[in-house]
């Protein structure tokens, strides 16, 4: 890997098409520019359709031949994920990257549609699903990529298989990493199974480090803006966070560069915090094989989505 790689190392991607979830703001509006700008054409999934058209007309303004489209697709309802999948497959007969982006964080306990604690639904068994209902466009399409964003919190985190949903027990904090330690897990075990198909396509996973984006304005706002976090954002903020087109840079070189490898969590190389992409160790949960089939089970189960290789 290059020291120093940045968005201008970014191959030419004229004729992929690429599907972003939560496309309309922070990481995936970043990436939704891009990779636009280096000739994906860019299909932007996300809940509010009037949020993702502004989006959407923010990016050609500045890329005039961006080719980006907008579809809704709400993380907490899986019937709107089986909606947007049925959707793109009667549009669509390639896609070169699932980049499973969009997010929630540190809110409250609260439910989805479906009945899950709202983190771990939209963070990770949304975007198993969606993987699982795209799965036969993605490998027939050769060389394509699944990348899952994660988070910081991952590395610390842990999975509670006896109180997922955090019915008996809830911390916010707790929930939130452990839905990005699934993000993790989930790559890592679908890269493995994928190589075990003999298939092309591969899956890894990134965090940005410490960046200042929507994420934490929307958490403070739903949590009632907690005093110590209130303090921590306004201090460390400032001094560690860096510029969101550098803590993009993990999730672009994961989805797109020749270099990056599947089965593989990157991050910025200076304490994990800022710096540009380098190759890290998340948790040791993603070296027990038990752990991951165990995930990936339990996601079958609650979402109803059966993977076939």
């Amino acid at each position: 890997m290059s020291e120093e790689w940045t968005q201008s190392d970014i191959p030419d991607l004229s004729g992929k098409v690429v599907v972003i979830t939560g496309a309309n703001s922070g990481l995936g509006l970043a990436s939704t520019r891009a990779l636009a700008a280096h000739g994906a054409e860019v299909i932007m999934a996300c809940r509010s359709v009037e949020r993702a058209e502004a989006a959407r007309a923010e990016v050609v303004a500045e890329v005039p031949a961006a080719t980006i489209t907008v579809m809704q697709l709400d993380n907490a309802r899986l019937e709107s994920v089986r909606s947007f999948a049925e959707a793109f497959r009667a549009r669509y007969d390639r896609l070169d990257l699932l980049l499973n982006n969009a997010g929630v964080m540190a809110v409250p306990r609260r439910l989805t549609e479906d009945g899950f604690e709202m983190q771990f639904g939209v963070n990770h068994l949304a975007h198993f699903a969606l993987t699982g209902l795209l799965l036969d466009v993605l490998t027939r399409t050769e060389g394509s990529r699944v990348h899952a964003t994660s988070s910081g919190a991952a590395f610390r985190a842990s999975f509670n298989f006896d109180d997922l949903m955090g019915e008996d027990r809830y911390s916010r904090w707790e929930a939130y990493g452990q839905s990005k330690l699934a993000n993790a897990a989930f790559a890592t075990e679908l890269d493995r199974r994928l190589k075990a198909a003999g298939r092309s396509t591969i899956a890894n996973s990134s965090h940005p480090g410490l960046v200042r984006t929507n994420l934490q304005a929307n958490s403070l706002k739903e949590s009632g803006s907690p005093l110590l976090e209130r303090v921590l954002y306004g201090i460390l903020g400032p001094l560690l966070a860096q510029e969101i087109e550098m803590g993009v840079l993990p999730q672009l070189y994961a989805s797109v560069s020749p270099d990056a490898r599947g089965g593989v969590f990157y991050g910025p190389r200076k304490r994990r915090l800022r710096g540009y992409p380098a190759e890290q160790h998340c948790n040791e949960v993603l070296d027990d094989p038990g752990t991951l089939r165990r995930l990936w089970d339990e996601s079958e189960q609650l979402t109803g989505i059966r993977y076939s290789f």
